[in-house]
């Protein structure tokens, strides 16, 4: 079997060299690119898993090459940040980012979180070796297949990152049930909330964007004030 491809972007040729033994030392194969137009350039023609993104970069930023991505790809994408506010947290996952780690960081996890990531990812691609659950939820106006990773809202069907999809899913899994943003986080990224932070949250407001008619008066997904949030049956 090839082996799985990552793509870092970092101007700082260090970090990113640290960045590239960590992930061949885990048995991965790596690119990398110091600018935004490499990158797409490295995008366009190779076969990348998952893409680790430094934010800030001379010319395109990282906010918006993650922007640029998200028009063509799903693949998970993980910012890299001296930046840690929760206000910059909400503005990297905005765009489109499946996962937020603050500079300096842990190589080991850092590592870690792009396994959680590869695991999410391979379970939807089509090429996967894992066993295919074939499961469709309808309810109401929302279609999911779990087979195919494939969703329809209001007959429109409409692309959800990983993520996007791993939260929509245990939501209408379990329809009529409330769970809080502690217990999505834990279920959908595999760990432990150790502080408040707003990551489900934002990946709530952007599937809402992708799956309701209107996304100020939710329909699909509901918010239960102070406890969380729900699909109705």
């Amino acid at each position: 079997m090839e082996p799985i491809q990552i793509l870092v972007v970092d101007d700082d040729k260090e970090i990113a060299e640290l960045v590239e033994i960590h992930l061949v030392g885990d048995g991965y194969q790596v690119s990398k690119a110091y600018d935004a137009k490499e990158a797409l350039d490295i995008l366009h023609r190779e076969d990348i898993k998952l893409v680790i993104l430094d934010i800030m970069m001379p010319g395109i930023d990282g906010l918006n090459l993650c922007k640029k991505i998200r028009e063509t790809s799903t693949i998970p994408i993980i910012m890299l940040s001296a930046k840690s506010s929760d206000l910059d947290k909400i503005i990297g996952l905005s765009t489109g980012a499946d996962d937020y780690v603050v500079k300096p960081f842990n190589p080991l996890e850092l590592t870690a979180r792009v396994k959680s990531q590869l695991r999410r990812y391979t379970k939807f691609n089509p090429n996967s070796y894992e066993e295919k659950v074939d499961k469709e939820i309808q309810i109401r106006n929302l279609i999911i297949n779990k087979e195919n990773h494939k969703v329809i809202s209001y007959d429109k069907e409409v692309k959800l990152t990983p993520i996007e999809f791993d939260i929509l899913y245990l939501l209408a899994n379990n329809a009529g049930r409330v769970f809080s943003t502690d217990e999505i986080f834990e279920r959908v990224w595999n760990e432990k909330m150790y502080e408040a932070n707003n990551t489900v949250m934002v990946h709530i407001r952007r599937l809402r964007e992708k799956i309701e008619m209107d996304s100020r008066d939710a329909q699909i997904i509901k918010t239960v004030w102070g406890v969380g949030y729900k699909i109705e049956k």
